[in-house]
Protein backbone atom coordinates (compact mmCIF):
# COMPACT_ATOMS: atom_id res chain seq x y z
CA UNK A 1 0.00 0.00 0.00
CA UNK A 2 1.29 3.65 -0.56
CA UNK A 3 0.84 6.47 1.59
CA UNK A 4 1.21 10.30 1.44
CA UNK A 5 3.38 13.15 3.89
CA UNK A 6 0.61 14.29 5.85
CA UNK A 7 0.25 17.86 4.66
CA UNK A 8 -3.18 17.89 5.57
CA UNK A 9 -5.47 15.84 7.96
CA UNK A 10 -6.97 14.47 4.89
CA UNK A 11 -3.58 13.44 3.69
CA UNK A 12 -2.13 11.73 6.56
CA UNK A 13 -5.23 8.90 6.62
CA UNK A 14 -5.37 8.46 2.78
CA UNK A 15 -3.76 5.44 1.04
CA UNK A 16 -4.04 3.77 -2.34
CA UNK A 17 -2.35 0.99 -4.10
CA UNK A 18 1.49 0.90 -5.22
CA UNK A 19 1.02 0.70 -9.08
CA UNK A 20 4.80 0.85 -9.78
CA UNK A 21 5.63 -2.84 -9.16
CA UNK A 22 2.46 -4.71 -10.93
CA UNK A 23 1.33 -2.44 -14.06
CA UNK A 24 3.48 -3.34 -17.31
CA UNK A 25 1.66 -0.52 -19.62
CA UNK A 26 0.34 2.82 -19.36
CA UNK A 27 -2.35 3.35 -22.07
CA UNK A 28 -4.53 0.54 -23.38
CA UNK A 29 -4.81 -0.66 -26.48
CA UNK A 30 -7.18 1.54 -28.90
CA UNK A 31 -8.59 -1.30 -30.77
CA UNK A 32 -9.93 -2.89 -27.41
CA UNK A 33 -11.62 0.69 -25.97
CA UNK A 34 -14.07 2.78 -26.50
CA UNK A 35 -16.54 5.54 -25.09
CA UNK A 36 -19.16 4.49 -23.16
CA UNK A 37 -21.70 6.99 -21.52
CA UNK A 38 -22.28 5.87 -17.55
CA UNK A 39 -25.79 5.44 -16.34
CA UNK A 40 -24.64 7.61 -12.50
CA UNK A 41 -27.79 6.57 -11.21
CA UNK A 42 -30.66 7.72 -13.89
CA UNK A 43 -33.04 5.63 -15.73
CA UNK A 44 -33.87 6.27 -19.37
CA UNK A 45 -35.70 9.83 -18.58
CA UNK A 46 -33.00 11.13 -16.66
CA UNK A 47 -35.02 10.56 -13.12
CA UNK A 48 -32.54 9.67 -10.41
CA UNK A 49 -33.40 5.89 -9.52
CA UNK A 50 -30.46 5.52 -7.29
CA UNK A 51 -29.28 8.23 -4.96
CA UNK A 52 -25.61 9.18 -3.99
CA UNK A 53 -24.38 8.41 -7.74
CA UNK A 54 -23.41 11.03 -10.66
CA UNK A 55 -20.10 12.88 -11.79
CA UNK A 56 -16.71 11.79 -11.86
CA UNK A 57 -13.96 11.48 -14.18
CA UNK A 58 -14.06 10.17 -18.03
CA UNK A 59 -13.54 6.87 -18.28
CA UNK A 60 -12.60 4.35 -21.34
CA UNK A 61 -14.14 1.31 -21.48
CA UNK A 62 -12.10 -1.94 -21.80
CA UNK A 63 -13.57 -4.41 -23.54
CA UNK A 64 -13.17 -7.51 -21.34
CA UNK A 65 -13.68 -10.93 -22.55
CA UNK A 66 -16.06 -12.86 -20.18
CA UNK A 67 -17.28 -15.14 -22.74
CA UNK A 68 -14.03 -16.73 -23.48
CA UNK A 69 -15.46 -18.76 -26.89
CA UNK A 70 -11.63 -19.28 -27.83
CA UNK A 71 -11.17 -22.73 -26.61
CA UNK A 72 -7.53 -24.90 -26.53
CA UNK A 73 -6.11 -21.62 -27.89
CA UNK A 74 -2.83 -21.09 -25.74
CA UNK A 75 -2.77 -17.37 -25.01
CA UNK A 76 0.81 -15.61 -23.49
CA UNK A 77 0.34 -12.58 -20.84
CA UNK A 78 1.59 -9.40 -23.19
CA UNK A 79 1.17 -6.92 -20.18
CA UNK A 80 -0.68 -6.02 -16.75
CA UNK A 81 -2.62 -3.04 -16.80
CA UNK A 82 -4.96 -0.81 -14.76
CA UNK A 83 -9.01 -0.45 -15.15
CA UNK A 84 -10.80 2.54 -14.25
CA UNK A 85 -13.88 0.45 -14.38
CA UNK A 86 -13.18 -2.34 -11.93
CA UNK A 87 -11.07 -3.35 -8.76
CA UNK A 88 -9.14 -5.84 -10.50
CA UNK A 89 -6.27 -5.31 -12.63
CA UNK A 90 -6.55 -6.70 -16.62
CA UNK A 91 -4.42 -8.34 -19.02
CA UNK A 92 -3.78 -8.15 -22.71
CA UNK A 93 -3.66 -11.67 -24.04
CA UNK A 94 -1.89 -12.76 -27.25
CA UNK A 95 -3.33 -16.23 -28.74
CA UNK A 96 -1.37 -18.36 -30.54
CA UNK A 97 -3.32 -17.17 -33.85
CA UNK A 98 -2.77 -13.51 -33.51
CA UNK A 99 -5.81 -12.64 -31.50
CA UNK A 100 -5.83 -10.40 -28.54
CA UNK A 101 -7.95 -9.95 -26.15
CA UNK A 102 -8.38 -8.29 -22.38
CA UNK A 103 -9.24 -10.58 -19.36
CA UNK A 104 -9.38 -10.30 -15.70
CA UNK A 105 -5.74 -11.70 -14.35
CA UNK A 106 -5.25 -13.29 -10.81
CA UNK A 107 -3.23 -12.81 -8.22
CA UNK A 108 0.36 -14.17 -9.01
CA UNK A 109 0.16 -13.57 -12.89
CA UNK A 110 3.21 -12.42 -14.60
CA UNK A 111 3.91 -11.24 -18.10
CA UNK A 112 4.87 -14.07 -20.34
CA UNK A 113 3.19 -16.31 -18.26
CA UNK A 114 0.55 -18.46 -20.90
CA UNK A 115 -3.00 -18.96 -20.15
CA UNK A 116 -5.48 -21.48 -21.79
CA UNK A 117 -9.16 -22.27 -22.16
CA UNK A 118 -9.89 -25.79 -22.37
CA UNK A 119 -11.70 -29.01 -21.31
CA UNK A 120 -8.20 -30.40 -20.23
CA UNK A 121 -6.44 -27.23 -18.94
CA UNK A 122 -4.02 -27.88 -16.34
CA UNK A 123 -5.10 -26.51 -12.89
CA UNK A 124 -2.66 -23.77 -13.22
CA UNK A 125 -3.50 -19.98 -12.12
CA UNK A 126 -5.06 -18.23 -14.95
CA UNK A 127 -6.36 -21.34 -16.29
CA UNK A 128 -9.96 -22.30 -17.11
CA UNK A 129 -12.02 -24.93 -17.60
CA UNK A 130 -15.41 -26.59 -16.28
CA UNK A 131 -16.04 -27.25 -12.37
CA UNK A 132 -16.52 -30.93 -12.97
CA UNK A 133 -12.90 -30.93 -13.51
CA UNK A 134 -11.84 -28.59 -10.35
CA UNK A 135 -10.07 -30.51 -7.59
CA UNK A 136 -12.27 -30.09 -4.18
CA UNK A 137 -10.44 -26.91 -2.32
CA UNK A 138 -9.48 -24.76 -5.26
CA UNK A 139 -10.13 -21.42 -5.28
CA UNK A 140 -11.87 -19.88 -8.03
CA UNK A 141 -13.31 -16.97 -9.70
CA UNK A 142 -15.28 -15.41 -13.18
CA UNK A 143 -17.67 -18.24 -12.23
CA UNK A 144 -20.36 -19.31 -14.92
CA UNK A 145 -24.02 -19.48 -13.73
CA UNK A 146 -25.08 -21.55 -16.47
CA UNK A 147 -22.68 -23.63 -19.02
CA UNK A 148 -20.96 -21.01 -22.04
CA UNK A 149 -23.29 -18.19 -20.38
CA UNK A 150 -20.14 -15.97 -19.49
CA UNK A 151 -18.67 -15.15 -16.21
CA UNK A 152 -20.73 -13.74 -13.97
CA UNK A 153 -19.70 -14.31 -10.63
CA UNK A 154 -16.43 -13.37 -8.34
CA UNK A 155 -15.32 -10.89 -10.50
CA UNK A 156 -14.44 -7.84 -8.06
CA UNK A 157 -11.18 -7.41 -6.74
CA UNK A 158 -9.12 -9.80 -3.86
CA UNK A 159 -12.37 -12.18 -4.12
CA UNK A 160 -12.60 -15.67 -4.76
CA UNK A 161 -14.75 -19.34 -4.17
CA UNK A 162 -14.04 -22.69 -3.54
CA UNK A 163 -15.15 -26.13 -4.67
CA UNK A 164 -16.11 -27.38 -1.49
CA UNK A 165 -17.52 -30.88 -3.29
CA UNK A 166 -18.56 -32.69 -6.48
CA UNK A 167 -22.23 -33.71 -6.30
CA UNK A 168 -23.00 -34.58 -10.32
CA UNK A 169 -24.83 -33.00 -11.75
CA UNK A 170 -23.65 -29.84 -9.61
CA UNK A 171 -20.85 -28.69 -7.69
CA UNK A 172 -20.74 -27.22 -4.57
CA UNK A 173 -19.43 -23.31 -4.00
CA UNK A 174 -18.67 -21.59 -1.19
CA UNK A 175 -18.99 -17.47 -2.34
CA UNK A 176 -17.17 -14.59 -0.70
CA UNK A 177 -20.12 -13.78 1.40
CA UNK A 178 -20.11 -17.27 3.09
CA UNK A 179 -23.13 -18.48 1.08
CA UNK A 180 -22.46 -22.06 -0.15
CA UNK A 181 -24.26 -22.92 -3.41
CA UNK A 182 -24.89 -25.71 -6.08
CA UNK A 183 -23.57 -25.16 -9.84
CA UNK A 184 -24.07 -26.75 -12.67
CA UNK A 185 -20.93 -28.49 -13.11
CA UNK A 186 -20.51 -28.00 -16.79
CA UNK A 187 -20.09 -24.27 -15.81
CA UNK A 188 -16.77 -23.01 -16.92
CA UNK A 189 -14.60 -21.11 -13.62
CA UNK A 190 -11.48 -19.96 -13.85
CA UNK A 191 -8.10 -20.79 -11.00
CA UNK A 192 -7.15 -18.57 -8.54
CA UNK A 193 -7.95 -15.49 -6.84
CA UNK A 194 -8.78 -11.88 -8.51
CA UNK A 195 -6.22 -9.65 -8.64
CA UNK A 196 -6.57 -6.44 -6.65
CA UNK A 197 -6.29 -7.70 -3.69
CA UNK A 198 -5.47 -4.73 -1.56
CA UNK A 199 -8.70 -2.47 -2.76
CA UNK A 200 -10.16 -3.02 0.28
CA UNK A 201 -7.52 -1.54 1.83
CA UNK A 202 -7.57 2.05 0.49
CA UNK A 203 -9.07 5.25 2.63
CA UNK A 204 -10.26 7.51 -0.22
CA UNK A 205 -9.11 10.16 2.85
CA UNK A 206 -10.83 13.22 1.34
CA UNK A 207 -14.64 14.00 0.05
CA UNK A 208 -12.70 14.81 -3.53
CA UNK A 209 -10.81 11.73 -4.56
CA UNK A 210 -14.93 10.25 -3.68
CA UNK A 211 -16.66 12.89 -6.18
CA UNK A 212 -13.92 11.47 -8.70
CA UNK A 213 -14.80 8.23 -8.55
CA UNK A 214 -18.43 9.51 -9.43
CA UNK A 215 -20.04 8.62 -5.66
CA UNK A 216 -22.20 11.61 -4.86
CA UNK A 217 -22.82 12.84 -1.16
CA UNK A 218 -24.96 11.32 1.66
CA UNK A 219 -27.18 12.80 4.19
CA UNK A 220 -27.96 11.71 6.84
CA UNK A 221 -32.48 11.20 7.68
CA UNK A 222 -32.15 13.04 10.89
CA UNK A 223 -30.29 16.42 9.02
CA UNK A 224 -33.38 16.72 6.85
CA UNK A 225 -36.71 18.55 7.33
CA UNK A 226 -39.77 16.14 8.15
CA UNK A 227 -41.18 16.91 4.17
CA UNK A 228 -38.06 14.60 2.95
CA UNK A 229 -37.31 11.78 5.58
CA UNK A 230 -39.24 10.30 8.83
CA UNK A 231 -36.27 11.15 10.65
CA UNK A 232 -36.06 14.72 9.93
CA UNK A 233 -37.07 17.63 11.81
CA UNK A 234 -37.54 18.29 15.56
CA UNK A 235 -35.61 20.82 17.77
CA UNK A 236 -32.34 19.78 18.56
CA UNK A 237 -30.53 15.96 18.30
CA UNK A 238 -34.04 14.66 18.32
CA UNK A 239 -34.55 10.53 18.93
CA UNK A 240 -35.24 8.17 15.64
CA UNK A 241 -38.67 7.96 17.45
CA UNK A 242 -38.92 3.57 16.21
CA UNK A 243 -37.75 0.86 16.90
CA UNK A 244 -35.94 0.13 13.48
CA UNK A 245 -34.17 2.42 10.96
CA UNK A 246 -35.93 2.90 7.62
CA UNK A 247 -35.42 4.92 4.63
CA UNK A 248 -37.27 8.02 3.23
CA UNK A 249 -39.94 5.82 1.61
CA UNK A 250 -40.74 4.00 4.51
CA UNK A 251 -38.82 0.65 3.74
CA UNK A 252 -36.51 -1.16 6.58
CA UNK A 253 -32.84 -1.03 6.40
CA UNK A 254 -29.80 -2.58 7.67
CA UNK A 255 -30.43 -6.41 8.00
CA UNK A 256 -34.08 -6.40 6.25
CA UNK A 257 -33.87 -9.20 3.69
CA UNK A 258 -35.02 -8.29 0.34
CA UNK A 259 -34.42 -11.62 -1.35
CA UNK A 260 -37.99 -12.89 -3.36
CA UNK A 261 -39.06 -16.03 -1.59
CA UNK A 262 -39.77 -17.90 -4.87
CA UNK A 263 -36.82 -17.13 -6.86
CA UNK A 264 -35.92 -19.98 -9.26
CA UNK A 265 -32.61 -20.51 -7.94
CA UNK A 266 -33.83 -20.85 -3.74
CA UNK A 267 -33.69 -24.33 -4.09
CA UNK A 268 -29.85 -24.58 -5.23
CA UNK A 269 -28.62 -22.59 -1.92
CA UNK A 270 -27.65 -25.15 0.37
CA UNK A 271 -26.25 -22.41 2.99
CA UNK A 272 -27.62 -18.91 3.47
CA UNK A 273 -25.08 -15.73 4.02
CA UNK A 274 -24.75 -14.72 7.30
Amino acid sequence: MKSYKPTSPSRRQMTGIEFGGILTRNEPLKSLTYGRKRGVGRNNLGRITTRHKGGGVKRLYRDIDFLFDKKDIPARVESIEYDPNRTGFIGLLLFKDGERRYVLLPVGIKVDDEIIVSLKAPIKRGNRTVLRNIPVGTQIYNVEVYANGGAKLIRSGGSFAEVLAQDPPFSQIKMPSGEVRKINDLAWASIGQVSGEENFLINLGNAGRSRRLGIRPTVRGSAMNPVDHPFGGGEGKALRGRRRPINRWGKGVRGVKTRNKKKYSKSLILKRRK
